[in-house]
C-alpha cells in the first residue's frame, strides 16, 4: 500500500473541503519519484498504482517535472495522455496537481484534488489553490 502521514493526510482532507472537491492525494518527491503519503476518496486499486508515481508520469509527475500546475476538465474523458487510465476510477471530472515547493524552488510534494464537475480551473482560482497547497505540512 503506501506510508500514510497522519499530518498530511488530516491536511488534505481539510483542504478538500475548504475548496469544495470530492477527492485527492498528496505525493511527496524522494529521490526523483513521488510516494503517496495522504489520500481521500481514492479507490484501493488506484491507491496500488499511484503508491509510486515516476518522475514525468501522470498528472501528478508531471506536475512535479514541470514545476506547475497540471489540469483537466475532465478525469473520465481526458485524451491529453495527462491522466493515466487508473484516473479514471476516481469518481470526480475536474483536477489539478498541484507541485508544492520548497524554500529554493525544489518540488518537496504534489497535492492533487478533483471535483464532482468539469470544467476548467481559471488562472486566479489555479494561483490560489497553489497558495493553499504551500501550507502543506512537512
Amino acid at each position: 500500500m503506501y506510508e500514510k502521514n497522519q499530518a498530511q493526510q488530516e491536511w488534505l482532507e481539510s483542504f478538500i473541503a475548504e475548496q469544495g472537491g470530492v477527492a485527492g492525494t498528496v505525493h511527496v518527491q524522494r529521490g526523483e519519484d513521488l510516494y503517496l503519503t495522504a489520500a481521500h476518496n481514492i479507490p484501493p486499486p488506484v491507491l496500488a498504482v499511484v503508491a509510486r508515481v515516476p518522475h514525468g508520469k501522470g498528472m501528478a509527475g508531471l506536475a512535479q517535472s514541470k514545476r506547475a500546475p497540471v489540469q483537466t476538465c475532465n478525469l473520465q474523458t481526458d485524451e491529453t495522455g495527462s491522466v493515466k487510465p487508473g484516473a479514471k476510477a476516481v469518481d470526480a471530472q475536474a483536477a489539478i496537481a498541484l507541485p508544492v515547493l520548497d524554500d529554493v524552488g525544489a518540488v518537496r510534494a504534489v497535492v492533487g484534488i478533483a471535483w464532482g464537475l468539469e470544467g476548467e480551473i481559471g488562472p486566479a482560482r489555479e494561483q490560489a489553490l497553489m497558495e493553499s497547497a504551500a501550507s502543506l505540512p512537512q
